[in-house]
């Protein structure tokens, strides 16, 4: 058939009799797959049938449904489901087959094998894309009848789904077929019969079948816009009546749940005319029945409520200003509700972002002044260091403003409001906590998050907000005559922490044009003390974080670290060799553990990034100068122990050959009485993501699979190194080889599993508990994806696991409990004989004092205790 093609049919009907002549009566599912394809191709590619078109069907229909169960060991590797896809690739390529495949499928349907209902619902389906309203005429009533049935009666979900899909694609069709001028139009008479039947099911008092014909109105509605107006006109009435008729709040939500599906179906499609949107005629009932479900007691109501509102809002053109102005009401109400309403709080807050993005003059001339005298009365609270509630409110306040800034216009007024609010806590004129700044500093970030789609928006966003928290850091870290506790809470760890991910996210969006013109003036900030681009920049002293600065200055080189490290990689950074030259010497100055870690982390960043060549020699050489001398002797061991590591982690992840050389002087450390215990817990910081420095989203280079290597190249080498060591030093290997475990992808692991095993199961005798932690979360997923192997050390993995039940850390009682649920995953007859053990140990837990060790407890103990009965 491919290179002969013209003389086979030259040959005419002939060859398709011969062909059904042979393929009669095969059973050999790899010739069957063969002649499905050639029965496709004589259809496809335009083969005489003749008159042979139901023997054609006939000879290939006999095998549906297909019934095969491949045998063990099967060398062709033939499946079931390749020959259902074969065959009903046959079955729908044709109109011709209709009048003998539909009354097949409807027999098949309507039968008790339910592989037979699902193969047969998704022939249809897939039939209905080659089959018109002629094809489909005289069989539409029995398909619908069989369909509503499963629907309504059927135990299984699968059934119901592929229901519902085969009543989409066949109202699809009859909505596609052109009619000629004097055809009856099947697609009005069969969404009439699909409304008469499933009409009354929503009108009855007890709503037993209520979502079944809801879920067939939405199935044939969503298939075309005419068909979508035709159920949705004749279905809305009918549900805003039952909404009003019945009072319990579970009713009311069922009802306006269903509503919500109909008016989601409207967003499909598109209108010239907006008066001809069926929702149109119902919007004020719809306005007044989504407000009193806002406005009603049932928290689940408000949830579905405030779906609804905003399914509405999305409509164009559809709600008007006074229906705006109630709705930004409610959701302002809503956004402040108490911790027990959490959840309908967090909807309102989304429901708001979306539809401010929509109607921003709504909320500009609405939202905005109410959130702004609550932002005032909320600093007066504080300012007075009132109790927790007004400090609840001021919080909601704070993530509603950052909520609703999804609009560029809206922005332009959010932001100044937050930074003008951060303004008050270095004056002095608020009682604040440094859980205040941080929150605010949250709701910076996320308006810097919804800013990143649009470049504007986002330029607006870094040239306002990032010279105005510069300027408060430098104010606050200037020296003064009466120190002031108010400022210093700016330069605290968690606050700058914060400031950091407010800086980092409002620049990893920037162009590299807008971005070097940042980075004009940042730099030198740092560098030279130019605070000319920062507002009131009228400050006591100079700043000079890196000279002779005080220590609130030289923190403040987080916030550089935040700026430089977020930089596209082809943006040229001014002075740049100065400032690695500074980075360096105050990497390893040890009166300031913070600084140097962030002089570290921003000297590792650009490292990173940095092109290869002879000037990232020169600071790599100057960096492992720098580390050797910092280890020897003196106060200044751990600073240069970090500098060691993230410059190691920015190597590692862009495969820079010097690498392998710093994991080797890492893991020499590993033996040192000082820094082996840190030197272990680095292994977790080289294989973890973090969050500030060396992202994907910073622009880092992170190369694929760089865990993947690392184990490869390293591995072998803790091991080497753990049977060496003296056993004072081993726990620090076993640490160091359960991070890196822990965090490489467990198909890397597996391979390897036989030969690393017994070093886990040594690991978890361990007395630290972070090791205890790190390798019983390598353990558990191992117990699901490798039972055989796991099987093996049955009798250990139990002992183990219970004696850390009794763990004094929770996190690794509740870990191991974990893993002795997971145990039961393992062959029944190897567990066995520790079922009796296991349920009396596991008694214990099932009393610890905190309430998530005792849940855990109840789901292990439950599994054991079904183990080896029947069913299980």
């Amino acid at each position: 058939m491919r290179t002969r093609e013209e003389e086979l049919k030259g040959l005419g009907a002939d060859f398709t009799f011969g062909f059904i002549q042979v393929m009669d009566g095969e059973k050999d599912p790899r010739n069957l797959l063969v002649a499905f394809r050639i029965v496709h191709d004589l259809i496809s590619r335009d083969y005489s049938l003749g008159p042979f078109v139901e023997e054609l069907f006939e000879v290939t229909s006999c095998y549906f449904p297909i019934d095969f169960t491949p045998p063990p060991n099967d060398p062709y590797g033939i499946q079931r489901e390749d020959l259902i896809l074969s065959l009903r690739n046959v079955l729908a390529s044709t109109p011709r087959f209709a009048e003998f495949l539909l009354p097949l499928l409807i027999e098949k349907v309507d039968s008790e094998i339910l592989s037979a209902k699902l193969d047969s619902l998704q022939t249809l389906n897939a039939c209905c894309a080659v089959y018109g309203q002629k094809e489909l005429k005289d069989f539409l009533p029995s398909l619908w009848a069989s369909i509503r049935r499963e629907v309504f009666q059927t135990a299984s979900e699968r059934v119901e789904a592929e229901g519902l899909a085969a009543l989409h694609s066949l109202t699809v069709c009859l909505s596609r077929s052109v009619l000629s001028a004097d055809a009856e139009d099947l697609l009005d008479s069969f969404l009439n019969n699909i409304l008469q039947d499933c009409r009354h099911h929503l009108c009855e008092p007890d709503m037993k079948l209520v979502w079944p014909s809801a879920k067939l109105l939405q199935a044939a509605a969503g298939a075309s816009a005419r068909a979508c107006d035709y159920i949705t006109s004749n279905v809305l009435p009918l549900l805003l009546e039952q909404f009003h008729k019945h009072s319990q709040s579970s009713q009311r939500r069922t009802i306006l749940e269903m509503l919500l599906g109909f008016l989601k179906l409207q967003q499909n499609w598109s209108y010239e005319d907006k008066d001809q949107r069926p929702v149109n005629g119902f919007k004020d009932q719809l306005c007044s029945l989504v407000f009193m479900a806002l406005t009603g007691p049932s928290t689940q109501l408000q949830l579905v409520g405030i779906h609804t509102l905003t399914v509405l809002g999305a409509q164009p053109d559809l709600l008007s200003s006074e229906d705006l102005e109630l709705a930004v009401g409610h959701l302002y109400r809503l956004s402040f509700l108490e911790e027990d309403s959490q959840s309908c709080r967090v909807a309102a807050l989304e429901a708001s972002g979306t539809l401010a993005a929509l109607y921003p003059v709504a909320f500009s001339s609405h939202l905005v002044p109410k959130l702004t005298e609550e932002l005032r009365v909320g600093e007066s609270d504080l300012t007075r260091g009132d109790g927790p509630t007004q400090c609840s409110r001021y919080l909601c306040c704070l993530q509603a403003l950052s909520a609703i800034s999804t609009h560029p216009s809206i922005v332009r007024e959010t932001l100044p409001l937050l930074l003008q609010h951060l303004c008050q806590v270095n004056k002095g004129n608020m009682v604040a906590r440094s859980s205040d700044v941080i929150a605010v500093c949250q709701s910076l970030k996320q308006v810097a998050e919804k800013c990143q789609q649009d470049p504007d928006c986002c330029w607006y966003f870094h040239q306002t907000a990032i010279p105005c928290l510069l300027a408060l850091a430098v104010q606050a870290s200037m020296p003064e005559k009466e120190p002031s506790v108010l400022r210093k809470v700016l330069l605290e760890d968690e606050v700058l922490a914060a400031m950091v991910s407010v800086i980092g996210t409002a620049t990893t969006h920037l162009s590299p044009e807008l971005a070097a013109q940042s980075v004009a003036h940042i730099v030198p900030l740092f560098l030279d003390g130019n605070v000319s681009f920062l507002p009131e920049n009228s400050f006591p002293s100079r700043f000079q974080p890196f000279q002779d600065g005080s220590s609130g200055q030289r923190r403040l080189v987080a916030l550089l670290m935040a700026f430089v490290c977020s930089l596209p990689r082809n943006v040229e950074i001014p002075q740049l060799n100065q400032l690695m030259r500074e980075l360096l010497e105050l990497s390893c100055c040890h009166s300031c553990p913070f600084s140097s870690t962030a002089a570290a982390k921003c000297f590792a960043g650009l490292l990173n990034k940095h092109p290869a060549g002879q000037q990232l020699d020169e600071f790599l050489q100057l960096a492992v100068d720098k580390v050797e001398v910092g280890l020897g002797s003196g106060p200044c061991r751990s600073q240069a122990f970090t500098l060691l590591l993230w410059v190691t982690k920015a190597l590692v992840l862009r495969y820079h050959p010097l690498s392998s050389c710093l994991t080797t002087r890492l893991m020499g450390l590993l033996s040192d009485p000082e820094l082996g215990p840190a030197a272990a817990d680095g292994f977790s910081l080289l294989m973890s993501d973090c969050t500030d420095v060396l992202t994907r989203a910073g622009h880092a280079e992170v190369r694929i699979m760089f865990r993947q290597r690392f184990f490869t190249d390293n591995v072998p080498a803790l091991v080497q190194g753990f049977h060496a060591a003296p056993q004072d030093v081993k726990p620090n290997y076993l640490k160091g080889l359960s991070h890196v475990l822990n965090r490489l992808p467990k198909p890397v692991l597996l391979p390897e599993l036989p030969t690393l095993l017994s070093l886990l199961l040594e690991a978890l005798s361990c007395p630290d508990c972070v090791v205890q932690l790190s390798t019983l979360s390598c353990l558990q997923p191992l117990l699901l994806e490798a039972p055989q192997v796991m099987s093996l050390h049955v009798d250990t993995l139990v002992t183990k696991f219970l004696n850390l039940t009794s763990s004094p850390s929770m996190a690794v009682r509740i870990a191991a409990l974990q893993c002795m649920h997971a145990l039961t995953r393992l062959p029944t007859p190897v567990l066995l004989p520790y079922k009796p053990q296991v349920i009396r140990a596991l008694a214990k837990p099932l009393d610890d004092k905190k309430r998530l060790v005792r849940k855990e407890a109840v789901s292990a103990r439950g599994e054991w205790f079904l183990l080896g009965s029947p069913g299980s």
